[in-house]
């Protein structure tokens, strides 16, 4: 049996990605920060699935505790197989509002965190010859709107690296770039959605089976919803200037575009 480590596991995203590892066999190795959320999630899935589960109460701000969660991912004695880096969170104001160490704390989370456990889990991967690497990274990696659109760029361009660097190893470094999704990350972060269209917003669900597919594949990149596809192809060929131009009238203060 087969061995997956979620980050953000007890919501959203992440919560699909573990319900549905479960659902064909895989133990789970749960990453977060509330104790009491991982051990009810814990317990859903030893009932449900009848498969393992680890908890890690991990602070993926923070260099140290972050630092435990490479070292699970690094013990070959434990094998991890498949790695979902998912953890993740926005600030509501704009980046020159913010405090600095708001700012430092969040791209820790979205971009170092997902280096550091990369580089721990391809790593061991690679010494075993086999393994899959997912790095939730988001549409708004393809525009230019803040510290939270170039922190998810960061993601999708060094998982394309490191996908380039593991080819021929049997490992594979995925990508996933969703758009809008329903989740309690908006209501979390106190973002105000209401002018989104009901068309633009994902199943959690459906888009992790999607993923998973994708994976299953080796793509690199992974893009859930036609209408997302779309909307990449056309940011992959429109000119800069005017990906900026349309960031900059659609980010205003007290609202974050977020996917």
């Amino acid at each position: 049996m087969s061995t997956a480590l979620v980050t953000g596991a007890t919501a959203g995203i992440g919560l699909s990605f573990v319900h549905q590892l479960a659902e064909r066999g895989h133990d789970i190795v749960l990453v977060a920060r509330d104790r009491a959320r991982l051990e009810n999630v814990s317990d859903e899935l030893q009932a449900t699935y009848g498969v393992g589960t680890e908890i890690l109460v991990a602070d993926l701000s923070d260099r140290a505790e972050t630092g435990k969660v490479a070292e699970r991912l690094a013990d070959q004695a434990r094998p991890v197989d498949l790695l979902v880096n998912n953890a993740g969170y926005s600030l509501k104001g704009r980046f020159l509002d913010n405090a600095i160490e708001s700012e430092e704390a969040v791209f820790d989370v979205l971009a170092r965190t997902v280096m550091v456990l990369s580089h721990a889990a391809a790593n061991a991967m690679r010494e075993r010859g086999h393994g899959a690497i997912v790095n939730v990274s988001s549409v708004a990696s393809f525009i230019a709107s803040g510290t939270y659109s170039a922190a998810k760029s960061f993601v999708t361009v060094f998982t394309e690296g490191l996908a380039s660097e593991l080819k021929g190893s049997g490992v594979t470094a995925t990508a996933l770039c969703p758009g809008f999704t329903h989740t309690e990350f908006h209501d979390r972060a106190k973002l105000d959605m209401s002018s989104i269209p009901d068309f633009m917003w994902l199943d959690s669900d459906r888009l992790v089976r999607d993923a998973l597919d994708d994976v299953a594949k080796g793509k690199v990149v992974s893009v859930p919803g036609p209408q997302y596809k779309a909307i990449v192809t056309a940011l992959r060929v429109i000119p800069r200037p005017i990906v900026r131009a349309n960031a900059a009238s659609a980010h205003r203060p007290g609202r974050r575009r977020k996917s």
